[in-house]
């Protein structure tokens, strides 16, 4: 029937939107010891692998806006684990670095992606198996842009 296809048992969005709320509740306790919001953190892991890196590179790789960015990186600036400064190159860019409280973090929050690993009910084929199915969504967007 026509009208099956309007059911929410049948749409693919509605299991990815339920699943990475259900993922991402898993995750606050244990960054609520970290002081990060899973946003933070995930920023928080691009700097720890880049150090430095501009804001509209930072938002590419995160997949997020400028205005989701711009009271993001207040709050990370706030709590001292970066700062942000105009390129003396070109002002227009915005360069994010990590600071020493930041790098610091890094230690503690190893532990996390260890502890979600015995939250999620996914061997380990099945959770690479998901990862390249959902990255095989967010590259294919790139190329029908």
């Amino acid at each position: 029937m026509r009208d099956d296809i309007l059911k929410l048992e049948n749409q693919l969005c509605f299991p990815l939107y339920a699943a990475a709320k259900k993922i991402i509740s898993k995750y606050t306790p244990f960054l609520d010891e970290l002081n990060l919001t899973y946003t933070q953190y995930i920023t928080m892991m691009v700097m720890w692998q880049y150090a430095e890196v501009t804001v509209s590179e930072l938002g590419r790789l995160l997949y997020l806006d400028s205005g989701t960015l711009t009271p993001l990186l207040k709050k990370l600036e706030e709590k001292g684990f970066i700062r942000r400064e105009r390129s003396d190159a070109d002002e227009r860019k915005v360069i994010v670095r990590i600071t020493e409280n930041g790098s610091k973090l890094k230690e503690a929050a190893v532990e996390v992606p260890l502890k979600m690993r015995k939250c999620l009910p996914l061997s380990g084929d099945d959770a690479k198996t998901l990862y390249e199915l959902l990255y095989k969504i967010l590259i294919g967007e790139e190329k029908y842009e």
